[in-house]
């Protein structure tokens, strides 16, 4: 009995990657994180099936045309997360309970702060931010709603952003995936029930989604509180620290900026999208809800590559960093290959789960057909990058990011569409739209290799 419940724990609590096989760890840690990758974008995914069965082409275009805005809004979540994940990594590595119990605390309040001022923000902005993407009136109506009721709710996703990054950080990958899955069950039933039975509409499926995401953020919150073997959560943790939270802030500005700048050029795509009109909007959310289930290994292992690098540079372990990078490499090369073969082979069935107008569908299968090979690309990137941000140099990310999909992608996607303006596309053809992502994540990964070899982020590790 008392081994059965030494694997649990080893399975269930933080992991320490500091030793064993580099691909063993990875593994181990990756899989969970994969798992609740997957989960995480079912919320996305049944949104979008449900709104297009249910309540049709305009809805699911009021959806996708909310998903830019949405990650502008959240970028500060997301930049606290990626410096609260860097940092638990490090101080877990280094065994520093002190200063890890220090950081725990200043996430909460940091989730509490942050949670409350973008619900305010966010509420009463809505309007506003829908119209930057220029949608027609009908979309317009429906994003706006659907905004207003996400906004409304973000104290839990603020809450699962944060926390979990925190809990990732420390190696434990299983919980957040346990309580992340329970909330995607949650909100298929609650997607379902407010759509299908009460006839809610797009604002039913807004309320199942913040419903979901208050619980799966409750949860990791308490889970924080209960892990007294490894943290102390008490008053003495929970006082505002400005060192810490300086800390956090510099670690993960960075990341916030370079989501903040790509959310923005993306609700300039947006626009460009809008306007060539309802059923490219509707194919492109599409696209984008199985490009992130195509996206899903590369952040799952370029998460891992950080986890593990901070870990081990946490620990001194600065040995382990070079295998360990190549064996994440060969996982993210083995699972995109794998993803771009069912991609080419099964596209026109997986847009097909989103929609039933033909014209849609075709307008899909060609978008995921110009993106399939740009997946292999992309996962080169992720892992590398979230090398270096494990090591602390978060900001040669950034400017890769900003240079390919600012810089690069968003005048190459407006230049397309004026080159390729027909009659039947008067705004533009829809391959500007593809083709220029294919284009920026293949710049991209050139960049990344060549900064990971040069060696930056070694620089501030002393290796």
């Amino acid at each position: 009995m008392a081994n059965a419940m030494d694997k649990l724990k080893a399975l269930f609590g933080a992991q320490d990657m500091t030793a064993g096989k580099p691909l063993n760890v990875l593994l181990r840690f990756s899989l969970p994180l994969l798992i609740g990758n997957f989960a995480q974008q079912l919320y996305n995914t049944v949104d979008s099936m449900i709104v297009g069965t249910y309540i049709g082409d305009t809805a699911l275009a009021a959806v996708g045309t909310s998903g830019p805005i949405l990650n502008l809004m959240i970028v500060l979540f997301m930049g606290i997360a990626t410096g609260a994940s860097i940092l638990s990594a490090q101080y877990f590595g280094a065994k520093d309970r002190k200063m890890l119990s220090s950081l725990v605390g200043s996430a909460l309040l940091l989730t509490v702060g942050t949670g409350v001022v973008m619900s305010v923000v966010g509420f009463f902005a809505a309007g506003w931010l829908v119209g930057l993407t220029a949608p027609p009136q009908d979309v317009y109506l429906g994003a706006e709603t659907y905004l207003r009721i996400i906004f409304a709710g973000m104290l839990g996703a603020a809450a699962y952003n944060i926390l979990s990054g925190v809990l990732r950080g420390m190696g434990d990958s299983v919980y957040p995936l346990v309580y992340l899955v329970i909330a995607s069950l949650l909100n298929v039933v609650l997607d379902l029930f407010f759509v299908r039975n009460l006839g809610m509409g797009i604002a039913g499926v807004a309320w199942a989604t913040i419903i979901a995401q208050a619980v799966s953020g409750t949860l990791c919150a308490v889970r924080l509180f209960r892990m007294k073997d490894t943290v102390d959560v008490n008053r003495e943790s929970l006082r505002p620290n400005p060192q810490m939270i300086r800390k956090v802030a510099s670690l993960g500005l960075p990341a916030g900026v370079t989501s903040a700048i790509f959310s923005m050029s993306a609700i300039l795509v947006q626009n460009l999208v809008n306007s060539m009109g309802t059923l490219m909007i509707a194919a492109n959310v599409a696209v984008m809800r199985v490009d992130g289930f195509a996206m899903m290994p590369n952040f799952t292992f370029g998460t891992a590559a950080t986890t593990y690098v901070g870990q081990n540079v946490g620990a001194g372990r600065l040995d382990r960093l070079s295998p360990g990078t190549r064996d994440m490499l060969k996982l993210a090369l083995s699972a995109a290959t794998v993803l771009v073969l069912a991609i080419l082979l099964f596209g026109s069935g997986l847009i097909s789960l989103f929609t039933r107008t033909e014209a849609v569908i075709a307008l899909g299968t060609r978008g995921l057909r110009w993106l399939a090979l740009g997946y292999i690309a992309f996962s080169v990137s992720q892992v590398l990058q979230g090398v270096m941000r494990g090591a602390g140099d978060t900001m040669t990310p950034m400017w890769i990011s900003i240079f390919a999909t600012v810089i690069l992608r968003m005048p190459l996607a407006y230049l397309l569409a004026f080159l390729t303006r027909s009659a039947e596309w008067p705004t533009g053809s829809p391959d500007a739209i593809f083709s220029s992502l294919l284009v920026s994540w293949l710049t991209a990964m050139v960049i990344t290799v060549v900064a990971y070899r040069r060696g930056k982020w070694k620089k501030s590790i002393g290796l």
